[in-house]
């Protein structure tokens, strides 16, 4: 009997763990892993984009991608949470890249400030204190007055910028205590969603539809591989965490590999500056013809360099710029369009 074959009491303590281990995810189903591992974009796997893994080998080097094997042989669960981080290695990272991660406190202020917008009034799924929250245990009421429905909710878009392990998104564990966080005090963007589809749904078809669109509208995209992979694991265990707790039995697998796909065009791997994949611009050089003072062209190397890169130009690089889905039509589009298209 492996693992996920378990009896959900013989899972509950490991499933607490804050760490999703991908040697576990590969023995639920290799696809679960390819999906959380794609680049949509590229249709390759996502890059490391950070020096934290390059002890290990070439392989591990900051351009080159993640490879199953890579994070699932003599090196597995190599891939970690910030709290389980060394100290060196925390600090390299907020030297290097700025990377901070904000107390499930702060993000459940600001995600607040988003509902009480959507609702028209305040402490919808809980009452802030000074660094926690008490959760609302009533049913969540909508509006017929304005027309909103538990429907519209959960379809509504969110994203998470610089999404880190996406604790804006799903608060399985305070991303800065480590602090494991039960199902009925989560307060991330998706944690409302599925808790909103659970108070309003009980057969287990039109919950998974509705956990498939809750899915689809909540986006986010960072630049380290390690993190993206982190945040893509934390939103599938996520809905595997509230279907259990809804349902009292384990999510089929062919739904957590569907919930992968979405998972993988939702969160991305992008420099959220240039709107490209990370190092993805190039310095090129070419020939161009240049007159002598006799008149004669002659052929001379000439830098070219990216025009976004030079001239800060968001929407000129070279690069290769990033894709997500539009679910409502089913067809890619590129991140820089959207945001060319709201100025």
């Amino acid at each position: 009997m492996n693992d996920w074959n378990k009896p959900l009491t013989m899972m509950e303590e490991e499933k607490k763990s804050v760490d999703v281990r991908e040697n576990r995810l590969l023995q639920m189903d290799r696809e679960i892993l390819v999906h959380l591992l794609k680049d949509r974009t590229t249709d390759r796997n996502i890059m490391w984009c950070t020096d934290n893994y390059k002890k290990y080998g070439s392989q591990y080097e900051y351009n080159q991608p993640i490879a199953i094997h890579l994070i699932t042989s003599r090196h597995g669960n190599i891939i970690k949470p910030r709290v389980e981080k060394s100290r060196h290695d925390q600090q390299r990272r907020i030297r290097d890249k700025g990377e901070v991660f904000t107390p499930s406190w702060v993000c459940n202020k600001q995600n607040n400030l988003i509902d009480n917008a959507w609702f028209g009034r305040e402490n919808i799924f809980n009452v802030e204190t000074e660094t926690c929250w008490i959760s609302n245990k009533n049913k969540i009421k909508f509006s017929a007055e304005q027309g909103k429905k538990w429907t519209d909710y959960v379809e509504s878009d969110r994203m998470e910028i610089s999404c880190g392990e996406a604790p804006y998104i799903t608060s399985r564990y305070d991303t800065v205590s480590g602090k494991y966080i039960e199902i009925p005090d989560r307060i991330g963007l998706l944690d409302r969603k599925l808790r909103v589809i659970s108070e309003n749904t009980d057969l287990e078809d039109a919950w998974l539809t509705w956990a498939y669109r809750a899915v689809q509208s909540i986006y986010g995209f960072d630049w380290q591989g390690d993190n993206l992979l982190i945040a893509r694991e934390n939103i599938l265990f996520d809905v595997l965490e509230y279907f259990e707790v809804k349902f009292n039995k384990k999510i089929e697998t062919p739904h957590l590999v569907e919930l992968a796909k979405i998972i993988s065009w939702n969160i991305w791997q992008m420099d959220g500056i240039k709107f490209v994949v990370p190092e993805s611009c190039t310095t090129e050089k070419k020939e161009v013809e240049q007159p002598s003072l006799f008149e004669d062209m002659y052929k001379k190397e000439q830098v070219c360099e990216c025009e976004g890169c030079k001239t800060g130009n968001h929407f000129k690089h070279n690069g290769i710029y990033c894709k997500l889905m539009d679910w409502k039509t089913h067809k890619s589009i590129r991140y820089a369009d959207l945001i060319n298209k709201e100025k």
